[in-house]
């Protein structure tokens, strides 16, 4: 399938200015925040420095420049992939970042199709499982499944998460694990808050497709349920499905953050708490625009992905679909102007009621009343 040039370079044009709104944002409240990361860490009385000597330290840095002046340099850093370096630790947040971001991409593609998987199996036997017999109770639960998954708390899920698979079963180590068994317990605890919107929405489409006409009509034909699913239902429940993916991809990063937390793993949730404890300004620019970028992307990847799953959202075939509708014309005239055959059906069905028709140069009839 062709893709529209102009309105894939319109969407890649939308990213660039949200990322450069984003990351506008963040630069000025971080710094309109009272106090700032160079203070915080070299004015402690410990450290012994003296007045002269932190103000040195903040000229270096750049601290006391106009905050128009280090906008458009960190700016231009960002843009140069310069990032600038940690006030705690003085190394460059890319390699901070760098470093961090294995772990915590693991987690979040882990995390993101484990939610995937248990929406749609949560929505599929919410709309699909029995209405009647002992086992109708097993619908009635799922549907209400999500809306007792999206209220529980990621932290809390956690500590319950170790405290009765680790501590009390023993099925998973929390203590030195190796690296896929670390992460099965974050993984499970960033999917089940992410599932439960995702099966909410597929559950409200599959109930819309399903009442449809052309559903109901392949359901009396005998098809069963599985092949409804597959084949009449899937696809067009899909595309609100994807718009919620696209949409809780924030609600991941922020997920990400709190579960690295809880289970002590080093990746950019981790960092960022520590570099909201210590007004680490530069690390905690890096992570807003990296959260944006991956925001961005996946949503313009959800974009591109609309017409394929539905051909009406194509575009670049207006003029095909013109032209089938001029055929669709030419053949509806043909078929309203009556051939010599019909006119003499039509006739003599109207004779018997005491009607004769009087078809005209343009093959219309006209109704006269028998004398």
């Amino acid at each position: 399938m062709m893709i529209d040039l102009r309105y894939l370079w319109l969407r890649l044009g939308q990213a660039l200015l949200v990322l450069l709104l984003a990351f506008t944002a963040a630069f000025v409240l971080l710094s309109v925040i009272p106090g700032d990361g160079v203070t915080a860490r070299f004015a402690d009385p410990a450290l012994g420095l003296s007045a002269d000597q932190v103000a040195a330290i903040r000229a270096e840095t750049g601290a006391d420049e106009p905050l128009l002046t280090r906008y458009l340099i960190t700016l231009g850093g960002f843009l140069t992939g310069n990032f600038g370096f940690s006030v705690q630790t003085g190394a460059a947040v890319s390699t901070i970042v760098a470093a961090a971001l294995p772990s915590t991409l693991a987690l979040a593609v882990s995390g993101f199709l484990t939610a995937v998987v248990l929406g749609v199996l949560i929505a599929v036997f919410a709309t699909f499982g029995p209405t009647t017999g002992p086992r109708a109770w097993v619908r009635r639960v799922l549907d209400s499944v999500p809306s007792l998954f999206i209220s529980i708390p990621v932290f809390w899920l956690g500590i319950l998460l170790i405290q009765v698979f680790s501590f009390q079963l023993g099925f998973v180590s929390v203590v030195s694990p190796g690296p896929a068994e670390a992460l099965v317990l974050p993984t499970l605890t960033v999917a089940v808050p992410l599932s439960a919107p995702i099966a909410q929405v597929l559950i409200r489409s599959i109930t819309e497709v399903k009442a449809t006409g052309f559903v109901k009509v392949t359901a009396a034909k005998g098809a069963s349920e599985l092949w409804i699913l597959v084949h009449a239902v899937a696809r067009n429940a899909l595309l609100p499905g994807l718009t919620i993916v696209g949409l809780i991809f924030g609600e991941l990063v922020a997920g990400a953050v709190v579960t690295e937390t809880v289970f002590g793993r080093n990746g950019i949730g981790q960092i960022t708490a520590q570099a909201v404890t210590n007004r680490d300004n530069p690390i905690l620019l890096a992570v807003v625009v990296l959260a944006t970028l991956g925001y961005v992307v996946i949503n313009l990847v959800v974009d591109l992905l609309y017409p394929v799953v539905d051909v009406r959202l194509r575009r670049g075939r207006g003029t095909a679909s013109a032209q089938g509708q001029r055929r669709a014309s030419q053949t509806a005239t043909r078929q309203r102007t009556p051939d010599d055959r019909t006119k003499q059906a039509l006739a003599a069905s109207a004779s018997s009621v005491g009607v004769e028709l009087d078809w005209g140069a343009d093959d219309q009839a006209t109704r006269k009343a028998r004398p």
